[in-house]
């Protein structure tokens, strides 16, 4: 099979179903902004984060393939995915894991600044990513709801991760002080 079918080359992409649609649409922007997101968790996990983290994110970056799988299919024809679709199962797990890995942190007293190590300041970059899915796949706005809130969930957990990455890598937090001038 050859990589490429020059079938884009129009500035159309075609979704499970069978459909076209312009690759400038909410409905490409939303699944590609989701795929963005995988490809920096991906990044995440090269950069040997804590195995709890790997694990965790190994678990996402393939309920992330299903979500863009969903996402990228003419509306009313996802049972042609033959795969189960993300659930609300899966926003209690995402749920879980920010219970635990926020249980040694110290509690935020201020905002704090992106930084730390490779790991923690990637995961801060993969959740700005991943508000921006949240925000695409609304400005769709044909998605099951389950979706938007797995995303918003899912930011949680990488911000959470972030925090988590640079506490066992000994990094500490940079808070915000505003300007007060």
């Amino acid at each position: 099979m050859k990589i490429y079918t020059r079938t884009g080359d129009d500035g159309t992409t075609g979704l499970f179903g069978g459909a076209r649609l312009s690759k400038s649409s909410p409905q490409v922007e939303a699944f590609g902004a989701v795929d963005e997101l995988n490809a920096c968790l991906g990044v995440v996990r090269s950069q040997t984060p804590e195995p709890s983290v790997n694990e965790i994110l190994t678990q996402v970056q393939a309920e992330l393939f299903v979500v863009g799988a969903e996402l990228a299919t003419v509306t009313g024809k996802e049972k042609t995915l033959r795969m189960s679709l993300v659930n609300a199962d899966a926003i209690e797990e995402l749920e879980k894991a920010i219970d635990r890995h926020e249980e040694p942190l110290a509690p935020l007293t201020t905002f704090i600044l992106p930084s730390g190590s490779a790991s923690g300041t990637s995961l801060h970059l993969a959740r700005t990513i991943c508000r921006r899915a949240e925000r695409d796949v609304l400005r769709w706005g044909h998605a099951r709801s389950v979706l938007v809130k797995y995303l918003n969930r899912l930011s949680d957990l990488l911000f959470v991760l972030a925090r988590y990455e640079n506490f066992k890598k000994n990094q500490p937090e940079t808070p915000w002080i505003p300007n007060q001038g």
